[in-house]
């Protein structure tokens, strides 16, 4: 093995930090930070990463409102209650966790938030600040991402960064953050109907793969010194107690060989995600939260 292993944990956790640090300062103003976090359903993946969640939310001193609903939950009754929490001055951000019931539609969820309380940023409006440039959130994992880049000095401007999966959560936001004027690279998005990808994969000077699909990209396919960032999370059966391990979309050991940078999996963009989700979090309190709260 050759390249560096990015550490997110270790990241991570100096961004948590500064989100204590910030939640101290609002509770000096009389404001405690809030996230309202919504589970439907029983889903186990998605307990897991609510728990996960309302853990960093004690840890940073933040406030969690753990919200369980049963898996029949009219999508009428969900977005009543997001109105009523929309209406609520002392929650300052609002997420609910996916993926929902079948009978409740996502987009209908989304955009029933309120955009200032949409710490996920997967409102319309803070994607189209996103693409526009203008001040708002930043989605969780791709902010992450970038962040795990720039504290490696991994520099962009003028890099060529091939991006593979189009997801609304991670792909495409992060190919608009890459191509911003501060970052300045030249982006590839690649996905399902690209031809050839090792050819593209091979051109990148920073390479993140966010396809969902463990192993996919391996060592032949990646330029001699580039940074590979793994977004992906895949469960895959074994025989072991649990069941399952965690893989990412890079065969994480062929790929070290080639690589100058690579993140793990588990342990690499992860914990970047509910960090920065923190980070969201008290800034929307500090954007919103006056000394009495609203």
């Amino acid at each position: 093995m050759s390249a560096i292993v990015i550490d997110g944990k270790a990241a991570a956790a100096a961004l948590r930090e500064e989100a204590r640090q910030r939640t101290e300062r609002l509770k000096e103003r009389g404001v405690t930070p809030c996230l309202a976090v919504i589970l439907v359903g029983e889903d186990p993946a998605s307990l897991s990463y609510v728990t996960a969640k309302q853990k960093a939310l004690a840890a940073a001193g933040m406030e969690g409102r753990d919200i369980r609903l049963s898996e029949t939950t009219t999508e009428a009754q969900l977005l009543s209650l997001i109105a009523s929490i929309n209406a609520d001055k002392s929650v300052h951000g609002i997420l609910v966790q996916l993926p929902l019931p079948a009978h409740i539609r996502e987009e209908a969820v989304i955009t029933a938030i309120e955009p200032g309380k949409d710490v996920d940023c997967f409102h319309p409006v803070n994607v189209g600040k996103l693409l526009l440039g203008r001040p708002g959130f930043l989605p969780c994992t791709p902010h992450g991402v970038l962040d795990l880049l720039k504290g490696q000095n991994i520099p962009t401007k003028g890099a060529h960064a091939v991006v593979v999966g189009r997801s609304n959560i991670v792909g495409k936001p992060l190919a608009v953050l890459l191509a911003r004027r501060e970052l300045n690279a030249t982006v590839t998005l690649c996905h399902t109907g690209t031809k050839d990808l090792p050819f593209h994969t091979r051109q990148a000077d920073i390479l993140i793969a966010a396809a969902g699909t463990p192993g996919l990209i391996k060592k032949d396919m990646i330029k001699k010194g580039a940074a590979v960032i793994d977004v992906g999370v895949n469960r895959v059966a074994d025989t072991s107690a649990r069941g399952y391990h965690l893989a990412g979309d890079v065969d994480f050991d062929g790929a070290a060989e080639a690589a100058g940078w690579i993140t793990p999996v588990p342990g690499g963009v992860g914990p970047m995600t509910i960090a920065m989700l923190m980070r969201n979090v008290a800034q929307a309190a500090e954007e919103r939260g006056g000394a009495n709260g609203d």
